[in-house]
């Protein structure tokens, strides 16, 4: 079901829209073109390589997954005076290592940050986030915060610190990274991540509810004409990124628990004994082989105060208790919402509530343990290394989604190659020794060589190279 629903979103695009904005090679071009705006804070006459050359480079490891791409054509340049790495990425010059890390660290993010926007902004405009619509309409933006680096003696000025009670400091970088989710579709959709890290004229540590209040207030309005609800977890469910949300113009869904929201939950009990709680019981199963079934118990109320405060905001209110046939629970979780719940709705409520683990499923979980290594550090840097290169790595995630949706023949290789790794595993040993003209041509060799066997004895020759 859900392939033949992937299958058919694909279908539509082909058929619809031109694809070729999207390509591998347009959307580098215009990342390039964004790089180009990148500040050069060097002096004097050691410019051998560019700022374009090093983010470029950098950005192809993570795009290729492969920690050794630029010393491959760094060879193949010196033996056949031409390599991939400048005709896939529009690098000219490869830099090594050391100079990439030394040329990107004084530069902040933020530079980067634009070309999710453009992502969006193509994708939007062809329509593709009308099959994200779930509850009232709306798209589902997930936000949660990640660790993706921690040390006791590694650190830059970025770094947010933990202190122990025997004296001893963490250092850490953590980040929101924004998605747009959907009950039924396995494509998260990055969106411009927002880091958890020192602020200027701020004296206090900062904290994943500041930094989510700083994306709303900074990318929250861009989302406004589409109608989102912005979902997470109970952390959010607090009156002031409630209302954070609200003034941008946004719904929210917010996982909310009894025992960090006990003012709330005692106005719930008090209406419970009036039997003032409205519930919907729902009987299903699932499987076909093997044949479960469960209760679904939904209760809901509206306007019922966040906390206990005079100025209290006023949310609606559900829970979902699932149990199968033995009366034993199988889940259980409640959420605030600003959207209003009635018997015909509260299911979608819920179901669009519980997309949110999505964002660890499709997007965390990939990052971390799917050949993007999100919590390895590839350089930390004084400056905004650490950040610069996080961001890079969900930029190369992001491109690879918009290839998924819209480049048709990386969509038949990752149909054919069944795992993930299989898919880079080949193409890293391809542009080891093969020379690519762009990154159509190298998509083309290898479904030619699937159709004809000559791919296998490639890979056959590389492995014992």
């Amino acid at each position: 079901m859900l392939m033949r629903y992937l299958l058919m979103i694909d279908q539509y695009i082909e058929d619809n829209f031109n694809t070729a904005p999207y390509s591998f090679d347009n959307l580098v071009s215009e990342f390039k073109v964004l790089i180009h705006g990148f500040p050069d804070l060097r002096s004097g006459a050691n410019t051998s390589y560019s700022i374009a050359d090093a983010a470029l480079s950098a950005f192809s490891v993570f795009f290729m997954q492969s920690p050794s791409f630029l010393s491959h054509q760094i060879h193949m340049q010196d033996t056949r005076g031409h390599n991939n790495a400048q005709s896939l990425f529009q690098i000219t010059n490869i830099p090594s290592d050391n100079q990439i890390r030394c040329l990107l660290d004084p530069i902040a993010p933020l530079h980067i940050t634009p070309m999710f926007d453009y992502v969006f902004n193509g994708l939007n405009s062809i329509g593709y986030f009308e099959h994200y619509r779930a509850i009232n309409k709306t798209i589902l933006i997930a936000l949660d915060g990640v660790n993706y680096f921690s040390s006791k003696n590694i650190h830059c000025k970025q770094c947010s610190i933990r202190h122990h009670k025997n004296g001893k400091i963490d250092y850490l970088h953590n980040v929101i990274t924004p998605v747009i989710v959907a009950p039924e579709n396995p494509r998260a959709i990055s969106l411009t991540p927002e880091f958890i890290t020192p602020q200027d004229g701020h004296n206090k540590q900062d904290s994943e509810h500041a930094a989510a209040k700083r994306w709303l207030k900074e990318h929250g309005h861009k989302y406004k004409a589409n109608k989102a609800t912005i979902l997470g977890d109970d952390l959010y469910a607090h009156q002031p990124i409630c209302e954070a949300v609200k003034e941008e113009g946004l719904n929210f869904i917010f996982t909310c628990k009894s025992d960090s929201h006990t003012a709330l939950y005692k106005v719930i009990h008090n209406l419970e004994q009036a039997n003032q709680i409205n519930v919907l019981k729902i009987e299903r199963t699932e499987g076909t082989k093997v044949i479960k079934k469960f209760i679904d118990m939904y209760r809901f109320i509206n306007d019922v105060p966040i906390r206990g405060t005079t100025d209290a905001l006023h949310v609606n209110w559900c829970e979902l208790v699932t149990t199968d046939i033995d009366s034993k629970t199988v889940f259980i979780n409640s959420y605030i919402t600003d959207h209003e719940i009635t018997q015909n709705n509260v299911e979608e409520i819920v179901r669009s509530g519980r997309t949110r683990w999505k964002i660890e499923n499709e997007n965390n979980n990939t990052l971390k343990n799917h050949g993007y290594n999100l919590e390895h550090n590839f350089g930390h840097g004084q400056q905004h290394l650490s950040q610069l290169l996080l961001t890079l790595n969900l930029l190369a995630f992001l491109f690879h989604t918009v290839l998924s949706i819209m480049d048709s023949k990386y969509k038949i290789l990752r149909e054919k190659l069944p795992t993930r790794k299989m898919f880079f595993d080949s193409i890293r040993i391809l542009t080891m020794f093969l020379h690519f003209k762009n990154w159509d041509a190298l998509l083309q060799f290898m479904i030619d060589g699937l159709n004809n066997k000559h791919l296998a004895s490639v890979l056959m020759l590389a492995k014992f190279a």
